[in-house]
């Protein structure tokens, strides 16, 4: 996707390289366009740096290639941020003096603006007027975030977060294939108690669950995200239900399952709980130095889930994933590709978690494989990780 970032004069101006790095390192072919005023808070060398294209100074270089109606034309999406109060206006009025205003007038792509200012001036009225004016001509506006800003100011204006600004730009290209479909996502790990203090449990943090239930809202599905032992999700298009044991797990996935078009079973599940957990805390001091604990097995969630969508004929599509410790990736691809046909469900996601690689991570790497003989191997952010396992859904 070819994406045109804008950056204005504020001193957020800054945050921009992570934005530019999000879009590069998740494949798009950046372009930045700074105004005069912007690159007196960062510069061209780390502009061109991080987005691996050169930076036009102004709008009379190169003028025999048009680059200010090139620019616009050849946008997927253009993003400014920050957007400060002096551009929102500007741009409310159709001025065009500099090549990011007439970059902005010589497009039809979705375009993003993310404001950055003192709480007064994002207030003002004219200000919230020019904003008004910008979203009913199709712009989308994020609000700004709340927090510290310039000197001693605390308050609303501070520049969303570079990811924040990241999801909401995908989103406005992303479409909406997963409309009238009902997604049931799990994430987190279970815990089975020992006793009222202590449990058997896993590292997994939940986010790769929380991505995919968050993208498939976003691409119009109905999402039921069952968090095992991770904060609830308030998120508008998702039902969070929060679940403990893997008891609770399987009860909720076969509470959702009769309406699921897809389940994705992100989530760690214990293979054995405390056959009889303690009603009291066990004390060190009357057990010892050592301690036996009779463990039994957990129901086999996702064959069992796979098995009851055949008998009953429901038209679901199960998605399971294989975190392995393995030694190469044609030995992740085998313990996968294992994992496809003992379980039976219709894609595996894999991924290498030895030495505790992905666990409370932002990123991911995996290997996803079909039981139609399709192998993709995808890297970057879990909200990319998760828009390529839908992507193949959707297909």
């Amino acid at each position: 996707m070819h994406v045109v970032i804008g950056i204005t004069g504020g001193i957020a101006a800054y945050k921009a390289t992570g934005l530019i790095r999000l879009f590069t390192e998740n494949g798009h072919d950046v372009k930045v366009v700074p105004t005069s005023n912007a690159l007196k808070f960062i510069g061209n060398t780390t502009l061109e740096a991080l987005s691996h294209n050169s930076v036009d100074p102004d709008l009379y270089t190169d003028v025999a290639e048009v680059k200010h109606v090139q620019l616009g034309q050849q946008a997927d999406l253009i993003v400014v941020a920050p957007a400060t109060a002096n551009f929102l206006a500007k741009t409310a009025s159709g001025i065009a003096d500099d090549l990011l205003g007439n970059t902005l007038l010589a497009t039809n792509a979705p375009i993003l603006l993310a404001p950055a200012m003192h709480t007064e001036m994002w207030l003002n009225i004219a200000t919230q007027t020019n904003v008004e004016t910008l979203r009913a001509r199709g712009y989308e506006v994020l609000a700004p975030a709340e927090g510290r800003l310039t000197g001693d100011d605390t308050g609303v204006g501070r520049l969303p977060e570079p990811q924040a600004i990241y999801d909401a730009a995908i989103a406005l290209v992303t479409e909406h294939d997963l409309s009238g479909k009902h997604v049931v996502v799990t994430a987190g790990g279970t815990r089975e108690s020992i006793d009222p203090v202590r449990f058997i449990g896993n590292q997994s943090s939940g986010k790769q669950g929380v991505a995919i239930a968050e993208c498939a809202a976003k691409r119009g599905a109905r999402v039921t995200l069952i968090g095992a032992n991770i904060p609830a999700l308030n998120t508008h298009g998702i039902n969070f239900v929060n679940v403990t044991t893997a008891i609770e797990l399987d009860r909720a996935i076969n509470n959702a399952l009769p309406s699921a078009n897809v389940l994705i079973q992100a989530a760690a599940v214990s293979d054995f709980r405390v056959k009889s957990p303690s009603a009291t805390k066990l004390k060190r001091s009357v057990l010892g130095d050592e301690v036996s604990l009779e463990l039994v097995a957990n129901p086999d969630i996702l064959a069992e889930a796979v098995t009851r969508i055949r008998n009953e004929a429901l038209d679901c599509t199960v998605v399971g994933f294989a975190a392995e410790t393995a030694s190469s990736r044609d030995d992740l691809v085998e313990l996968a590709t294992n994992k496809l046909k003992s379980k039976g469900c219709d894609m595996i996601v894999a991924n290498d978690v030895s030495a505790g690689k992905v666990f409370g991570s932002d990123d991911n790497h995996v290997v996803i494989l079909t039981k139609l003989g399709e192998s993709t191997e995808v890297s970057g952010s879990k909200t990319s990780v998760a828009n390529s396992i839908l992507d193949i859904l959707a297909r």
